[in-house]
């Protein structure tokens, strides 16, 4: 798990125009969100994060 990576540079947490805000992707059961919010330091495991250009230096 990596620890102390912030959801605005995660791959999954992205903006809702009709909402005005932003939001995770990640669909969590009962068990995971509890476990979330219960942490004291967050460490997600499902965090990615959002390099646009890792497609492009795959391609050279």
């Amino acid at each position: 798990m990596k620890n102390s990576n912030t959801c605005e540079q995660c791959l999954f947490y992205v903006y809702d125009e009709e909402c005005d805000s932003y939001f995770c992707e990640v669909s969590l059961d009962e068990d995971e969100t509890e476990r979330f919010m219960r942490m004291s330091v967050f460490a997600c495991p499902y965090f990615r994060i959002n390099d646009e250009y890792a497609t492009v230096r795959k391609q050279n």
